[in-house]
């Protein structure tokens, strides 16, 4: 983790990221307006403001990509995932294919954590499931090392 950053700033940016990127899933704005938008009515507070940067702009920049890496996991097609759980996903798969720096049990466990607290009542045991499958494939040295 980049020093001097706390876990509490990580885990309140992903948050906000997470709710910043559901808005411009709905909005139909184009990525950076819809985060300037999100910014001017959201005050990023105890965030690392970085890294709420860095998770949105990976996730909107890339969303198709992150899609392609996880349809082979779901047990549906991508576009009948629930927006919260394929938002959560999303920043999970940016997260594990991007930040190294980030161990593959703290993407886990953040990404269980924003569904039980944005999503649907067992949308956890979904994502939960979908991401230890994909940890294997993106992280095997460290998933192996469990």
């Amino acid at each position: 983790m980049t020093e001097g950053v706390k876990p509490a700033a990580r885990h309140r940016a992903r948050e906000l990221a997470l709710q910043a990127l559901y808005q411009w899933q709905l909005s139909g704005y184009d990525a950076s307006n819809a985060e300037a938008r999100f910014r001017a009515q959201n005050h990023l507070g105890k965030a690392d403001p970085g890294y709420f940067h860095e998770v949105y702009k990976g996730v909107s920049g890339d969303s198709a990509k992150l899609d392609a890496i996880l349809a082979p996991y779901l047990e549906r097609p991508v576009k009948d995932v629930d927006a919260v759980a394929l938002n959560v996903l999303r920043i999970a798969t940016w997260e594990l294919s991007e930040r190294i720096d980030v161990p593959y049990k703290v993407v886990l466990n953040e990404a269980v954590d924003l569904t039980k607290r944005f999503g649907a009542s067992d949308a956890h045991k979904f994502v939960n499931g979908v991401l230890d499958k994909l940890a294997a494939q993106l992280r095997p040295v460290e998933f192996s090392a469990k």
